[in-house]
């Protein structure tokens, strides 16, 4: 599997995996579960969540699946603005881990832009880096703007990454953020990479999936992939929707086919408002 590295040097799989929306249903837990585990074995061991998520639902989910799994598994989690003052970040961090059943994050990331200072977050952030419960910081939801005000305030260097959303249909970012995130050595993870399931039913994109021996969502997967410096984080609840989107890693995109994509999926043409889910 194509790889990403942060600006620190380590690297991970380009393809991870998401959680919104996880761990709230008593029904589904047994195969959310087997679900994650299958994509760690298989090498997706990036696993992205958050304190809003099912109002912490989803890090509980994620605590159970990773058991006994923890040193393979690169473990994402993100803190709400209104928790993001320098203190604030510490108790909700320290509430993530219980729930994760971990002593540490890999990677912590304020949610959205908030009303608290960013050099108060930063500083909280550097203080869990000090104390060893996160090992980096990024930032979630940020447009060009905020990156540029992030990077000059004291700390800011440090941003790890930006995760945004990021799909055929929503490429906004590939005007303005993404090069710049690409200039700076930071990756950008791409959020709702199949546009929450739209993207599987999208009739274009079947049937060129179709023309190619694969599925949609595998050809909307194998897309962002194909995208320099960047990390898909798609959501599945069943191992077999994690297999269906397995198949983007035997998908190779030819000319002809990044072409048809572009007629089906325009790239920007002006800089547009960060899109948000």
């Amino acid at each position: 599997m194509k790889s990403v590295s942060f600006p620190d040097g380590e690297s991970v799989p380009a393809l991870g995996q998401g959680t919104w929306m996880m761990g709230e249903s008593v029904a589904l837990r047994s195969e959310e579960i087997a679900t994650l585990q299958m994509g760690l074995d298989a090498g997706a061991r990036l696993i992205d969540t958050a304190e809003m998520y099912g109002d912490g639902a989803s890090e509980s989910l994620i605590g159970e699946a990773m058991a006994g799994r923890r040193d393979r598994t690169f473990l994402v989690s993100k803190v709400y603005p209104h928790n993001a003052s320098r203190s604030g970040v510490k108790a909700a961090c320290e509430r993530s881990l219980k729930r994760l059943k971990t002593d540490y994050l890999d990677l912590y990331l304020l949610h959205w832009r908030g009303s608290i200072p960013l050099a108060e977050t930063i500083a909280g952030f550097e203080r869990l880096m000090a104390e060893g419960k996160i090992r980096r910081w990024g930032v979630s939801n940020f447009d060009p703007a905020d990156m540029e005000e992030l990077r000059a305030a004291t700390g800011g260097s440090a941003v790890a990454t930006n995760q945004v959303l990021y799909n055929l249909t929503r490429r906004g970012i590939e005007w303005d953020l993404l090069p710049e995130a690409q200039r700076q050595g930071m990756p950008i993870m791409a959020y709702s990479p199949i546009e929450q399931a739209a993207l599987a039913n999208h009739a274009g994109l079947h049937r060129l999936a179709t023309e190619i021996g694969t599925n949609a969502s595998a050809l909307a997967l194998a897309w962002v992939l194909d995208r320099d410096g960047v990390i898909a984080i798609p959501k599945t609840s069943r191992r077999v929707h994690f297999s269906a989107n397995w198949q983007c890693l035997d998908i190779r995109l030819t000319p002809d086919i990044r072409s048809a994509l572009n007629r089906l999926f325009p790239p920007p043409k002006r800089a547009t408002p960060l899109q948000m889910l």
